[in-house]
């Protein structure tokens, strides 16, 4: 009686400490998964920051253009 007893308790700890070690190992897990989770919303932010400054940039180089055909254009009219 007092071996089942012991192997019952011997057994329970060993579930316990599974059950720890999964835990543990679950945790570190998630906690991998949120710094990578991080890293790309930065990557990500950076990315948009970018296309912002293209847009920006096509804009003026758009604006510029339209200058320089309305200053053709002008040129051409008092040609005729």
């Amino acid at each position: 009686m007092v071996g089942a007893v012991g192997a019952a308790g011997f057994f329970a700890l060993l579930i316990v400490l599974v059950w720890q070690v999964a835990a543990t190992w679950r945790a570190k897990m998630l906690a991998s998964r949120e710094e990578q989770y991080k890293q790309m919303t930065l990557k990500y932010q950076q990315l948009l920051e970018d296309n912002l400054e293209l847009h920006r940039r096509s804009l003026d180089e758009l604006s510029e253009t339209r200058r320089t055909v309305s200053s053709v254009e002008k040129m051409m009219r008092e040609i005729e």
